[in-house]
């Protein structure tokens, strides 16, 4: 298992190549945005299935969501966030070379995890996905993960700290006032169906 320090990482990251690292719900493998390739590539993943953009807070995703959306976005994120919540929103248009969705929406979390904000804060927003090989029930634990990724550098020190086990609550919008659920996870949201 090829550990690293947030420190390094930035390096590894710059290099185009992806990171695991452990979150408050699955662990993740991410990369910078510009390299969002390199995750479909590891994972094995379908193309058509988009990221989701992580940062260590809600204020380092802003510029990424549309204007039409940024109310309802903060409204969400001062609730749940840091958190198990995924909002998928419109991308703004200034950032839309982050996109891997075909229709103009970005997935967005921070997760209630002190590595993972830690990471986010040196490299900034990362791309991300659950840490396993699309498909297969992946590990939660960074041995696990190692079997499945040998040549991906994971973030230390170990034991990460605990994570549920489980995937983020997954809400999209619709417009203003009006989020639909997605997925159901972690985190409980009334008033949604």
């Amino acid at each position: 298992m090829n550990l690293i320090t947030c420190k390094s990482a930035l390096k590894t990251l710059k290099s185009g190549l992806p990171i695991i690292f452990p979150t408050d719900t699955l662990p993740a493998i991410g990369c910078l945005p510009k390299f969002s390739k390199i995750i479909y590539k590891f994972k094995k993943r379908d193309r058509n299935k988009p990221l989701i953009l992580m940062g260590s807070e809600h204020k380092q995703l802003i510029d990424y969501v549309h204007e039409s959306a940024k109310e309802d976005y903060e409204n969400m994120a001062s609730k749940y966030w840091p958190g198990a919540l995924t909002m998928i929103i419109p991308s703004s248009e200034k950032q839309n070379s982050v996109l891997t969705s075909k229709n103009l929406t970005l997935g967005l979390r921070i997760p209630n995890s002190y590595m993972a904000q830690s990471l986010m804060r040196e490299t900034g927003p990362l791309l991300t996905s659950s840490a396993n090989i699309s498909g297969r029930i992946g590990s939660i634990t960074a041995e696990g993960i190692a079997l499945d990724f040998p040549s991906v550098e994971i973030l230390g020190p170990m034991p990460w700290e605990k994570s549920s086990g489980k995937a983020s609550t997954i809400i999209f919008w619709n417009k203003s006032g009006d989020w639909r659920l997605i997925r159901g996870g972690e985190l409980l949201i009334e008033g949604l169906h």
